[in-house]
């Protein structure tokens, strides 16, 4: 790892399954994963170093949140992101009290891209004021050929907006692709959040490295709107990439150990505390 000092660090993207016997999956839902429980992910933190995690409501589990609401209880370092649609029975007020601080919406291009359970870019508009009205931020997983045709609407919402997955960018499109550009504009705005977890764009690439200059285009457009997240269990990729070598590189593409401090500390501290 870089020498840069990550204690009391954050990853702010992972998803908890099971016991399935306690916890169990909703019946209508695109896969089966299999279980990713607390006591192995607070493990992964202290192997990687870091202090606290954000737990991400994940769509098999449908509108249950029990998962999510008793690990928050049971552990203070962690915080959470819901997943909510207009009309849910998961009330927003009082959310905040209990360890939540946003909820997840997509918005992907290609067909079947959004799976059952999830909450949509419309969920997100029609519920964008009582979002700001509970203290929760919006995070939506979206990719950079979606991203244009909404990047205006984004800018108009009464909430900040953390986009997953460094925004889904296209290694062959490169860093002047006009979706990739609107990422960054948004992120220059200072009204979106950028989660930097690059690696299920490269899943194709013979080598990682190609995410490089993703990474330090984003790095410079707003290093202060920055966080990073593991995506443990690192869900239908196989194999499972390491989580500590996914930290390092994301250390070795940060340029500066200043910046590292800034992404896994500062940033995530304002974004998630």
């Amino acid at each position: 790892m870089s020498e840069a000092n990550v204690s009391g660090g954050w990853d702010c993207h992972a998803h908890l399954f099971g016991p399935y016997e306690r916890f169990p999956l909703a019946a209508e839902r695109s896969y089966t994963p299999p279980e990713a429980m607390e006591p192995q992910y607070m493990a992964l933190l202290r192997r990687l170093g870091l202090t606290h995690g954000v737990l991400v409501h994940p769509s098999a589990y449908g509108d249950d949140h029990s998962l999510l609401l008793h690990a928050l209880a049971a552990q203070d370092t962690l915080r959470g992101v819901v997943v909510v649609r207009p009309g849910s029975a998961l009330p927003l007020a009082g959310l905040r009290a209990q360890g939540v601080r946003g909820a997840r919406f997509s918005h992907r291009s290609g067909a079947g891209a959004n799976f059952a359970g999830s909450a949509s870019f419309e969920d997100l508009r029609a519920l964008a004021p009582q979002l700001a009205d509970a203290g929760l931020h919006a995070e939506l997983w979206t990719d950079c050929r979606a991203l244009p045709a909404i990047a205006q609407q984004i800018r108009s919402l009464p909430v900040p907006v953390v986009i997953d997955h460094m925004g889904g960018f296209d290694v062959q499109a490169g860093v002047d692709d006009p979706g990739f550009r609107t990422l960054l504009a948004l992120l220059e705005s200072g009204r979106v959040w950028v989660k930097l977890c690059a690696y299920r764009n490269l899943l194709q690439e013979s080598d990682w490295e190609a995410g490089r200059p993703f990474q330090q285009a984003l790095v410079a457009a707003n290093p202060e709107r920055l966080v990073w997240g593991s995506d443990w269990p690192h869900l239908r990729v196989a194999p499972a990439p390491d989580t500590v070598q996914l930290l390092d590189m994301f250390m070795d593409w940060s340029g500066s150990d200043a910046v590292v401090r800034q992404v896994l500390g500062t940033n995530a501290e304002q974004l998630y505390r």
